[in-house]
């Protein structure tokens, strides 16, 4: 069974600086657009396995994701892709911002779909709780249906205000890109 080397930002700049490193960013399209570091390969988990990684001799392929949570809990998945050792950048973009390492980044690129859909959720669960309580009880099930769709979308997969806010104007420019 193959694990992933964790590396600091520090040892992953160094080899990216070297020429010696494949840095693979696999977070999600959307995610990619608004933040990344120069030189990554963005390879969605989503679509992994039908990724082809440009893997040259002699450089070492490092993963990544935002946080380091992603790329933990499919190590062996991406470790078993690489010949040979492959690493991890120890706390993913957040620590490589951390030690001040500069990053891309694109403003004008929408939130992540994922983040879009906490904001209206929550916003959506706020206002019924609040009209419930200022205006009449019965907008108290705004709130309980927006907590049964993302119930149902933690229990299915299947999230219907991802997929309606995924084809709002803002997100279908990105897509279109």
């Amino acid at each position: 069974m193959a694990y992933l080397t964790a590396l600091s930002p520090a040892e992953v700049s160094a080899r990216i600086r070297a020429g010696k490193a494949l840095l693979v960013d696999i977070r999600e399209a959307d995610e990619v657009a608004r933040e990344r570091i120069a030189g990554s390969v963005a390879t969605p988990l989503s679509m992994f396995e039908a990724a082809h990684l440009d893997i040259r001799p002699g450089h070492d392929v490092v993963f990544m994701c935002r946080s380091g949570n992603r790329t933990g809990a499919n190590c062996v998945r991406l470790a078993d892709r690489i010949p040979g050792e492959a690493f991890v950048l120890d706390g993913g973009l957040d620590a490589w911002k951390a030690s001040g390492l500069p990053t891309l980044t694109n403003a004008k690129a929408p939130l992540e779909l994922m983040r879009q859909v906490q904001m209206t959720a929550g916003g959506l669960i706020l206002v019924g709780a609040a009209l419930g309580l200022l205006v009449h009880p019965g907008f108290w099930g705004l709130s309980a249906f927006v907590g049964a769709g993302l119930f149902m979308a933690g229990a299915t997969g299947f999230c219907g205000m991802a997929r309606l806010l995924a084809v709002m104007p803002w997100n279908r420019a990105m897509r279109a890109a």
